[in-house]
């Protein structure tokens, strides 16, 4: 695994919402499969203490990066309706 040298740093859900620029309740929204705004691809929580979750730097920029990859072959596709 690429990844077993590498220090493993936890955001908390405060950290997360900061670097998303998206508010906690819009995290707790994607994890919970109740919501209708869950993302299964969205990182998974871990559990540090009892009432207490955070999430794995390295799964949340792999998730950004997904996004940003989608954000990109979803514009290719679609293309630019101005091209002549």
């Amino acid at each position: 695994m690429a990844n077993q040298n590498l220090p493993q740093i936890i955001l908390r859900v405060k950290q997360l919402a900061a670097r998303l620029s998206i508010s906690k309740s819009s995290i707790y929204d994607r994890i919970n499969p109740h919501s209708p705004r869950y993302d299964s691809t969205f990182p998974k929580k871990i559990t540090l203490s009892p009432g207490v979750v955070g999430f794995l730097q390295h799964d949340v920029d792999a998730w950004v990066q997904s996004r940003i990859n989608a954000s990109c072959i979803k514009s290719a596709v679609g293309g630019s309706q101005n091209e002549s």
